[in-house]
């Protein structure tokens, strides 16, 4: 089976989030299931030079973007056993970051069809077209359009995954003929309440859809999580899947990250107290056995930092140490900002986001705090447990799929149901009154760390999921 995944951003050639570590896990996982898949992506003017000058060019024509015709360029470049295309053009691409341009859409737009356009030029003709978000969402659209009619095109099946529905690249229907090529018979197909959705053209032309979750996949057929697309999503329940994200088990290994102070396992816990002990150190927080709470996020409102933010005295003198690492919204940076100064020796910060920093967080903290108003996947979660660090979240999205509450004495974590400052607390005190019985917490941070987490179980659910959609009117 020939599967190509069709993404804006992968790692390690780019990546802002959860998508760029999904694109760069996945694809090397199924190949581990014996399916022939590869990545194409835009080579964007951020990808480092290591990975740049190792690339091979392989051809080059020109794109049909409405009335313009842009050159692509197409290198590729093996990765993890994996093939990888990088799609250029140095007007869309050789920008500082992704995203965030006037003319993302035109941007994007010119990507999709690119890839398209690649098939006939390359030794690689796919059966499954799997796409990613919405900067992929006129893969399929496209397809429909223009390539049906094309006999090696006719078969390809087409499945969107949606990583974050909030985000779903909306316009005005202005730029639809003159920037995206769609004439005005054919726009009903990408307009949704008198706007431009990108997204929406994507799960109405896709065979498949799939959320990273199966609670997710619930939940987007509510409008308290669906930002507006439920009745559209209620329509195509039948094309929807949840299949739970995973992690990269090689690069999250307590037993030999090089980026902490020592290296453990599940059978043998003692380098985990010298994480703790480093981290402290690190941050200039005082020493002692009072538990750790870490937190590695996006300082984001929907991540439940207004909850944090309530209840962060309360949980600082309730005899917790806490340690922060992330960047956003400035409000609350400044918040935190305030109380690191005013609490120096109970609450660490680190503004940024610095990757082996996180590693460090994840092995020596004894608890991780996500109590996220929605959280489509989520990694973090099954980062701190494979490092033994007990999640403490709030029962939305991937957190209800992975996090099992303690309280049968089997779980995995501490939850809360209600978007609830004083119940995230609650958690949060019946996590420390855990942390006290040491036999107790020894036996849960041994359960947490054979937790199975790894990319193997998704891939087996996606590919699945493909031989369903290929088995689609045959």
């Amino acid at each position: 089976m020939k599967v190509l995944f069709v993404t804006s951003e992968s790692f390690p050639f780019s990546g802002t989030g959860g998508l760029g570590e999904v694109s760069g896990a996945l694809p090397r996982a199924l190949r581990g299931q014996r399916i022939a898949a590869r990545v194409v992506l835009p080579l964007y003017g951020g990808t480092a030079p290591e990975y740049r000058n190792a690339m091979k060019y392989i051809t080059s024509f020109y794109v049909p973007v409405a009335w313009r015709n842009q050159y692509c360029g197409v290198y590729e470049y093996t990765y993890g056993g994996v093939k990888h295309y990088f799609i250029d053009n140095e007007y869309y691409f050789k920008r500082e970051g992704l995203y965030g341009y006037f003319d993302d859409a035109e941007r994007f737009a010119f990507f999709c069809r690119a890839v398209l356009e690649m098939f006939n030029r390359i030794d690689f003709f796919p059966q499954i077209l799997h796409c990613n978000d919405w900067q992929t969402s006129l893969v399929p659209v496209y397809l429909d359009l223009y390539y049906r009619d094309k006999r090696k095109y006719y078969g390809i099946k087409t499945l969107t995954t949606i990583h974050n529905i909030q985000y779903q690249g909306k316009y005005y229907m202005d730029i639809a003929e003159d920037v995206l090529g769609i004439g005005k018979p054919q726009q009903y197909v990408i307009e949704y309440n008198n706007s431009l959705n990108l997204l929406k053209g994507a799960i109405t032309a896709s065979d498949r859809v799939s959320a990273v979750s199966p609670s997710y996949a619930k939940e987007i057929l509510d409008p308290w999580y669906a930002h507006g697309l439920d009745p559209l999503l209620k329509d195509n329940a039948f094309k929807i899947r949840g299949i739970l994200n995973g992690i990269d088990t090689v690069i999250y290994n307590p037993d030999s990250d090089s980026n902490i102070e020592a290296n453990y396992s599940a059978n043998d816990l003692a380098g985990k107290s010298r994480c703790k002990e480093s981290l402290l150190e690190e941050f200039s927080l005082s020493s002692g056995d009072e538990p750790v709470i870490g937190i590695v996020s996006r300082l984001v409102a929907h991540k439940g930092f207004d909850l944090i933010v309530h209840m962060l005295e309360y949980i600082l003198f309730s005899g917790m140490k806490v340690v922060v690492l992330g960047a956003g919204e400035y409000d609350y940076e400044n918040i935190f900002t305030e109380y690191a100064a005013r609490y120096p020796d109970r609450l660490g910060l680190r503004l940024g986001f610095y990757p082996k920093l996180a590693h460090r967080i994840y092995a020596g903290s004894d608890m991780l705090l996500m109590p996220s108003k929605s959280e489509p996947c989520g990694l973090s979660q099954m980062i701190a447990l494979r490092y033994g660090s007990i999640p403490i979240v709030r029962e939305t999205g991937g957190l209800k799929d992975t996090i099992t509450d303690c309280g049968d004495s089997d779980g995995n974590g501490f939850t809360f149901k209600s978007y609830n400052a004083h119940d995230m607390f609650d958690a949060c005190l019946r996590a420390k009154a855990s942390y006290e019985d040491k036999d107790l917490w020894a036996g849960l941070v041994k359960r947490a760390m054979r937790c199975d987490n790894s990319w193997k179980k998704a891939a087996k659910k996606y590919v699945e999921l493909y031989n369903e959609m290929l088995d689609l009117w045959e």
